[in-house]
């Protein structure tokens, strides 16, 4: 009798503890996503294009070299409580005057911010992330010359199929009004990606697309088509076109319209936002 209890008590145990760690790899198996990359590794694409406009005369002074330099630090290897991983990250824009005389800069944009990222699967086994971050983007210079605004940012950006990758993000803009007037019309209150696989490995095309708070004017529009030439090299040649406002915070009331070509480096996986 004591025997019949013992193994109906044992069968029972093995029925949890196997569903308990069936349910621990299914909760950690959206998370997998985050730790198979290492801890410090590419956030934004890095790339390095030259190009000119296609809105105004091309001449030494507007044509230009613009380059990228993205990376995040995740700080933990086990999730806090409810699931979420913190990040450090840090993206950093430059606008380099290469054909002019002197070479200069012209615009140098910093951003950096902190973050923490929930992985979870949507229904189907669409691997998801959701992103709350706090961040702050400046041009480093002072008087007329300062721009800059800080951001409570929420994210969610979604693999929908093999080829589809979708995000959409929001923002409360924090911004200094008097060094920054109408700033908040430009950079607007959210953004939309979406990239596509054209052909797997070798092809992809992306859009980002910004929207100001106008009616019909302000906000932006950047497109790139991605082509890597090596299967096992993460670095593709790049043609990219951006139309809009706020490319670079010096000029955020500036409509530009450049194409640029190049090369880019991109996240080994979907990137959290």
């Amino acid at each position: 009798m004591y025997l019949k209890y013992l193994l109906i008590c044992f069968a029972l145990f093995s029925i949890k503890a196997n569903s308990q760690i069936v349910e621990e790899k299914k909760n950690f198996r959206a998370a997998d996503s985050l730790l198979k990359e290492h801890s410090f590794s590419v956030h934004r694409d890095n790339y390095f294009l030259t190009g000119m406009p296609l809105n105004e005369a091309v001449t030494r002074n507007n044509a230009d070299v613009k380059y990228q330099v993205s990376f995040k630090l995740r700080l933990n290897s086990k999730p806090l409580w409810g699931g979420f991983f913190p990040y450090l990250m840090y993206t950093q824009k430059a606008f380099w005057d290469i054909y002019a005389s002197s070479k200069p800069f012209s615009e140098i944009n910093f951003n950096p911010g902190i973050a923490i990222v929930r992985p979870f699967y949507l229904k189907g086994g669409r691997l998801t992330y959701g992103t709350i971050s706090l961040e702050h983007e400046s041009n480093g210079r002072d008087s007329i010359y300062s721009r800059t605004w800080n951001m409570l940012a929420f994210s969610l950006k979604s693999q929908v199929s093999p080829r589809w990758t979708v995000g959409i993000r929001g923002w409360i803009p924090l911004v200094d009004k008097e060094d920054n007037p109408g700033l908040t019309k430009y950079v607007g209150y959210g953004e939309a990606s979406a990239t596509y696989q054209i052909k797997p490995g070798r092809w992809s095309a992306d859009i980002l697309f910004r929207k100001g708070s106008g009616l019909i004017n302000y906000g932006s529009l950047q497109t790139q088509l991605n082509w890597k030439p090596y299967r096992d090299e993460n670095y593709y040649v790049t043609l990219q076109w951006f139309v809009g406002y706020t490319e670079s915070l010096i000029d955020y009331q500036e409509h530009k319209s450049m194409i640029r070509l190049g090369f880019t480096i991109k996240p080994e996986n979907m990137g959290i936002f």
